[in-house]
């Protein structure tokens, strides 16, 4: 069994420091195998934040790893370097920011960077990326999870959120439903939740489920929404608990507050 820590949003140079420490109590306590980082590793995609965030990773002692960037990992004000080589504090760091795939015996991973030069927050898929990630799930080995990892949601569950959607989401999901995809894995709006795409996109061929993860250390925290991440239990059959962490104030610890099984390994 894989188990799977995804953590999102973490916006280094603006981290909390309980938090920081009480996420590296989860690891040692979960044991996670694998760590997905799903975008906005840092605030301003200094050199410093992401050497920071490396740090950290490093610490966690996480040996696997699966990142893409987001909107925050492109450099802002620095104009040039925007536009010229965006990702180049990234790469230095973390390593390469480009669309990715990772395989183990019950899992695949499908990496997408949907942050674009131009776009100031919005996340874009294009439709070459669609049919690169829908030609990876279709050879995928029958006892596999499909799992797909983009930056921004590719639903919400306030109208408020909408604007905040990946440019391309629709055409998306009904390529990756099609082609065998059990789960988005998303970030970007801070706000931590599990939704089955089919109440939205009724003509989906099978289940497909969004997961969301809030942000997992920064001090830039939603009212309805304390600092949090997820942990997949992979299981054989294409099966899975999702777990939310959510972490407790008072208490100074992550503690697990929604359990959702998802069984993958079959059509709607």
């Amino acid at each position: 069994m894989t188990v799977l820590l995804q953590v999102s949003d973490p916006h280094f140079g603006t981290e909390r420091r309980p938090v920081a420490a009480a996420l590296q109590v989860l690891v040692r306590h979960q044991r996670p195998d694998l760590l997905v980082v799903s975008g906005d590793i840092t605030q301003r995609a200094r050199r410093a934040q992401f050497a920071a965030a490396r740090r950290y990773f490093d610490a966690l002692g996480i040996a696997t790893r699966f990142m893409v960037p987001g909107n925050h990992d492109i450099p802002l004000l620095g104009l040039w370097t925007r536009c010229v080589d965006p990702y180049r504090h990234y790469r230095q760091a973390l390593g390469p920011a480009g669309d990715r795939t990772m395989a183990r015996d019950d899992l695949l991973l499908i990496g997408l960077n949907t942050t674009r030069p131009w776009r100031h927050t919005d996340g874009e898929v294009s439709s070459q990326q669609v049919e690169w990630a829908a030609a990876q799930l279709r050879q995928a080995r029958p006892g596999q999870l499909r799992v797909l990892v983009t930056h921004q949601p590719v639903h919400v569950v306030r109208e408020r959120d909408a604007h905040n959607r990946l440019h391309g989401h629709a055409a998306a999901i009904s390529a990756w439903s099609a082609a065998g995809a059990d789960l988005i894995l998303g970030g970007h709006i801070h706000l931590p939740y599990v939704a089955e795409l089919q109440a939205a996109f009724p003509q989906l061929p099978r289940r497909l489920w969004a997961l969301q993860a809030g942000t997992a250390l920064s001090s830039r925290i939603r009212f309805e929404a304390n600092n949090s991440v997820n942990l997949l239990r992979i299981a054989a059959g294409r099966r899975c608990i999702a777990e939310r962490w959510d972490y407790h104030d008072a208490r100074a610890a992550f503690e697990c507050t929604l359990q959702t099984e998802i069984d993958a390994d079959h059509t709607a």
